[in-house]
């Protein structure tokens, strides 16, 4: 598993690094004055990309709890930006404390003992019925239903989808026994090179845009051409999924497709809000959910369709 996994990060270094030259080159030739915002992006972008692929990589090597700790950080950031966006009132103290320190780190304890059986209704069910009974002894009916609904559904993209990355590691494929953290790996590539992919062919020959009211960058074309070129890519990594080339194909379409509704469906929210990103923690890619609104919704049904199709 060490191996392979030292193949794929080294196969993404070399990757950067050519997209960082490539960066370079364009700035040097399009932008020497620093004044072209695209350029500017784009090499933004890139510099982020080598922070966020040492970090993921770093954790890989390191083993399952530096994985999940670090998805329940993710989860913890991402949570926190969402409720900066919610509605909220004064009383709602203890149903945030609830949120943030017994769903989320209740939800990553279950995923690190192994207790599919609870992790999988732990939020969907006994969070989504508790949240409303702490919020409403305390008496305060104005704005309740936005209040409540706010939270649970930060919960449910924030930490439930997002705590299915981790999850991968506890599933049991035979003949795929130690290496189920190259299925993270493999997701997360997947999912985030088709973002940047669509970005590329949407600038390359985007003309028809999707949703111009909710993200005026995404087009038809851009969707297309990335989609199709990550499920590619995804393929031709099946080497490192428990998965033959055929359903490695179909796999990467599921969790391409799943990631791009996930990120229109959060740029949707962030329209109503009024803002362009959830945050500016990371250069050139906004807040953690900006990162995250792709894999958390793709996460949930690559897990399952590998749970109850290759799991013994």
């Amino acid at each position: 598993m060490i191996s392979d996994l030292i193949y794929l990060l080294t196969g993404t270094f070399i990757f950067l690094g050519v997209a960082t030259g490539i960066g370079q080159a364009i700035a040097w030739r399009f932008d020497p004055n620093d004044t072209n915002p695209t350029v500017q992006n784009l090499n933004a972008r890139i510099n982020a990309w080598w922070m966020m692929v040492i970090v993921l990589g770093a954790a890989f090597l390191i083993g399952q709890g530096a994985v999940i700790f670090l998805f329940a950080f993710l989860s913890f950031s991402a949570l926190r930006e969402f409720m900066t966006l919610t509605t909220k009132n004064r009383v709602d103290h203890w149903s945030l404390l609830l949120a943030f320190f017994v769903a989320l780190p209740g939800q990553y304890y279950l995923i690190w003992i192994n207790w599919y059986g609870l992790y999988s209704i732990f939020i969907p069910v006994y969070v989504f019925l508790l949240l409303p009974i702490f919020t409403v002894l305390k008496g305060e009916e104005k704005d309740f239903l936005i209040r409540i609904s706010e939270t649970q559904y930060a919960l449910m993209i924030c930490v439930f989808c997002a705590s299915h990355v981790p999850a991968l590691l506890t599933l049991d494929i035979p003949g795929f026994e130690g290496r189920n953290i190259l299925m993270i790996a493999w997701l997360v590539i997947v999912v985030q090179i088709s973002d940047v992919l669509q970005y590329v062919w949407g600038k390359l020959l985007g003309k028809h845009k999707i949703a111009p009211r909710i993200s005026p960058s995404k087009t038809w074309e851009g969707f297309i051409g990335g989609v199709l070129s990550a499920t590619l890519i995804g393929t031709a990594l099946f080497w490192i999924t428990p998965f033959s080339p055929i359903y490695a194909f179909l796999m990467a379409l599921a969790c391409t497709l799943m990631g791009f509704f996930g990120g229109l469906v959060m740029s949707a929210i962030k329209r109503d809000r009024g803002i362009k990103d959830w945050g500016h923690l990371i250069s050139g890619h906004g807040g953690f959910i900006d990162r995250l609104d792709s894999v958390v919704f793709a996460a949930p049904i690559f897990f399952h369709l590998t749970r109850y199709a290759w799991a013994a």
